[in-house]
């Protein structure tokens, strides 16, 4: 009797063939697969509920050795916040067409995959492109306008980041005036009239241009997904950069809970120097750890190109064969271990110092195509098309719990 191929055939077989969806990450996601994430499963309400240590114990008493008897001074409890964070869901569907499905059935799970990876793998490059940006610039910004003429728009040096802009075509943006009195890389302000999308990207003159130009748009407003603003997670640039109230608790009242920053006075070329001068910023608000910092990969460039003969710093290394290059440098600060490895990701004015120890992604659930309440069912029907449909989302938000013990570098000269 023939085999009977039907919905519960392809779920099994997508089950199979993409049960491990750490095989189809891209590597370019760097920040993503530095965090771990932790499932909220255990928390009440809707949130991530968890302790933080924001000062130290004070009832402290001296004595000058005599023997005598001393009174003890009062204890003068730490101060412990509770803050709470609350996932931000992500989503992302694709259709497959019954013709490729069904050249693809009756030769078990090798045909399904070499008939859906193109949309499958193109769904987690895409997804994984948004988190990480979200993990990066959630509640801030993926672009500020330098300047505008018809409908295309010339980025800042400064604010552009190549992985946001890599196959940005077909992409819908959103503008906003930026929020006032914010200089560094600002929160939204207003929004700009209309929706755009993305038509052509020029890396070399960092310029998009866009099907129409929002109404209103001009100079240093601040471009967002189209739908992110306000609904994102907090990234890791508005984490460190934070000056008010973030998960519950304020930093003007708890200076630990501001992240470590450093410009240099002047517009300047990354340097180990300029490491090593954010690195004690840190320091001063205990950080004690190995940190690794993340850097465009033009600035990368410019500190192998400081550390003399370019000679391959990483694990690859050895005396029985010479290389140039590296794809991550590591030294030793005060700290311990600064690994700085380059991420498109990476805006070209800033750096960010991570201590990995101190985040985590937490949420409900991580990268998935299950469904929330039918379990193993990762393809439907696409209604009046003749294809059926896949799905996949997250649900997810970055946090740290000593925002002092990593830094944000600022001011570096765009490459």
């Amino acid at each position: 009797m023939a085999q009977v191929n039907d919905l519960t055939t392809l779920q099994g077989l997508f089950k199979d063939v993409y049960g491990d969806l750490k095989e189809i990450i891209p590597d370019g996601v760097k920040f993503l697969n530095m965090i771990p994430f932790i499932q909220k499963d255990k928390q009440p309400g809707n949130q991530f509920v968890i302790d933080v240590v924001l000062g130290l114990e004070h009832g402290v008493t001296y004595a000058d050795g005599s023997g005598a008897v001393v009174a003890l001074n009062n204890a003068i409890a730490g101060a412990t916040k509770p803050a709470q964070v609350k996932g931000a869901e992500i989503y992302i569907r694709s259709a497959l067409s019954y013709l490729a499905v069904q050249r693809s059935l009756g030769g078990g799970a090798k045909a399904f995959k070499d008939a859906s990876k193109l949309v499958v793998g193109n769904m987690m490059r895409s997804l994984t492109k948004r988190l990480e940006a979200a993990l990066m610039f959630g509640g801030k910004n993926i672009g500020v306008v330098a300047s505008t003429s018809g409908t295309v728009l010339t980025l800042k040096a400064s604010e552009w980041a190549p992985g946001i802009w890599a196959g940005a075509e077909g992409m819908k943006i959103e503008i906003f005036a930026p929020l006032s009195g914010e200089t560094d890389a600002p929160d939204t302000g207003v929004q700009r009239t209309g929706t755009a999308t993305v038509t052509a990207v020029d890396f070399d003159l960092k310029k998009v241009t866009l099907d129409a130009l929002p109404t209103g748009t001009v100079a240093n407003d601040v471009i967002c997904f189209a739908g992110a603003a306000g609904t994102e997670m907090a990234g890791l640039h508005k984490i460190l950069a934070n000056t008010g109230t973030l998960f519950g608790i304020n930093a003007t009242t708890y200076q630990l809970w501001k992240g470590a920053k450093y410009a240099p006075s002047s517009t300047s070329v990354l340097s180990f120097a300029i490491v090593e001068q954010a690195i004690s910023k840190a320091v001063e608000k205990g950080l004690d750890s190995d940190v690794v910092l993340l850097v465009n990969p033009g600035h990368f460039d410019d500190l192998l190109t400081e550390q003399a003969g370019k000679r391959m710093y990483d694990s690859s290394y050895g005396s029985d064969k010479m290389e140039n290059g590296a794809k991550s440098l590591k030294f030793h600060g005060q700290n311990g271990m600064i690994e700085i490895v380059p991420s498109i990701y990476v805006k070209e004015g800033y750096a960010y110092g991570v201590c990995k120890e101190d985040f985590v992604r937490v949420g409900s659930t991580d990268i998935t195509f299950r469904d929330p309440l039918m379990g193993d069912q990762y393809i439907k029907h696409l209604e009046n098309s003749t294809a059926y449909e896949m799905r996949a989302w997250t649900d997810q938000a970055l946090f740290c719990s000593a925002p002092g013990r990593s830094f944000l570098i600022s001011n570096l000269k765009a490459e």
